[in-house]
């Protein structure tokens, strides 16, 4: 029976993956919900990126709130509640057509969604293989999105903007129908600091793993996020750009599947460092996007790298603590980034245009690699101690 699923069960791992997407799907469906308000509101592409970014930070606040109160939570109550008022903030975003007003509304439906993948994180952080639960969770993540970024244009085109929270309002619904299926995660033995509290160096450590985690998804979100309208610069049309990136996006979930079956088998530091030198080689390459083919490609190969690194980032920040705290706290930085990187791409793209953007994001990358692989290293160091 579906009741007794498993703790470490492949059905579990893909449960846990929809409850720590549901507050946050509309980062999944990349450019094509900034998109969707260029389009169906006729707005400028930088105030779309405002939309999109009060949304990210208000998760970020949200993920925030998670970290602090996540010992105190009943998480599966709290998660009933918290997907109720989402279902019922995108119903009240449908019907709003004014920009301004959708900053606020967004911040504040970013706040609730945040706070739900907090709560998501910290149960994926306490099972017995978390680096193999995120992996999944980049497989779900991909894979619905992939459906959303093919059907979502093509909404907004017959039915207006409000299409696209309906596409969150459905992915909310499908969460509180599997939500009694997720059987309560065991509590870990094995931490980084067995007493608890975290030494000096530990956090050195954690707060090395957070930066590079902001770097790694700031890059990669102020890039995707325009990922839209960078097609629309060489004259692809809507639906020759949802193709595209739907095929990349599909291709992109072989990253969290290698991270699924891969796990820590060769340690992290080794597929951090792969993961983050293709990500800013092919983010690089974007700069040749004239070229359709370089445009696919790089799209696809960095949608790989997305969904292979994060697991692992994840997975580190998790060897921190047994209550699933530090995931939550990894979850707030994780938004950050993501709100972070669409918003200095806002503020980029109107006069220096998407080349800055790009060159930006490679840097961003590289110096994340640094910083990941030095945090792992010496998380390994003091586990092995």
């Amino acid at each position: 029976m579906l009741r007794n699923i498993h703790q470490d069960s492949l059905l579990n791992a893909f449960f846990l993956s929809i409850l720590a997407t549901a507050g946050l799907f509309y980062v999944n469906l990349g450019g094509s919900f900034l998109s969707a308000f260029v389009d169906g509101l006729s707005i400028e592409r930088d105030a779309a990126g405002f939309i999109v970014s009060a949304n990210k930070y208000g998760a970020a606040f949200g993920g925030l709130l998670a970290a602090i109160f996540i010992k105190k939570l009943i998480w599966r109550k709290s998660a009933y509640i918290l997907l109720f008022i989402l279902i019922s903030i995108d119903i009240i975003s449908s019907q709003i057509p004014n920009a301004n007003l959708l900053i606020l509304i967004r911040f504040l439906h970013g706040t609730i969604g945040g706070f739900l993948v907090g709560i998501g994180l910290s149960v994926i952080a306490r099972t017995s293989f978390p680096d193999r639960v995120f992996g999944m969770l980049m497989v779900v993540q991909y894979s619905f999105g992939s459906i959303g970024i093919f059907t979502v244009p093509r909404l907004v085109d017959a039915f207006g903007y409000s299409a696209v929270f309906f596409v969150l309002i459905t992915f909310s619904i499908m969460t509180l129908l599997i939500l009694p299926l997720i059987p309560d995660p065991k509590e870990k033995e094995e931490t980084v600091s067995s007493s608890g509290v975290l030494s000096l160096h530990s956090k050195a450590l954690l707060g090395i793993c957070l930066m590079s985690l902001f770097l790694f998804q700031a890059s990669n979100m102020g890039v995707a996020d325009f990922a839209f309208e960078l097609g629309k610069d060489i004259d692809l049309t809507n639906n020759e750009i949802s193709n595209l990136l739907t095929i990349a996006n599909i291709i992109s979930i072989s990253g969290g599947a290698f991270a699924y079956l891969i796990a820590t088998r060769f340690g992290r530091t080794l597929p951090l460092l792969f993961g983050f030198t293709i990500a800013s080689l092919f983010t690089y390459l974007l700069n040749f996007s004239e070229n359709i083919t370089i445009y696919f490609v790089a799209n696809s190969i960095t949608g790989i790298t997305w969904g292979f690194v994060i697991p692992y980032l994840l997975g580190l920040a998790a060897t921190f603590d047994k209550y699933g705290q530090m995931a939550a706290l990894a979850g707030f930085v994780s938004k950050i980034g993501l709100a972070s990187g669409p918003l200095i791409a806002s503020f980029l793209i109107i006069d220096y245009g998407f080349s800055a953007i790009i060159n930006l994001a490679t840097f961003g990358l590289l110096l994340g690699c640094v910083l990941a692989v030095y945090a792992s290293q010496q998380s390994s160091k003091i586990n092995n101690e």
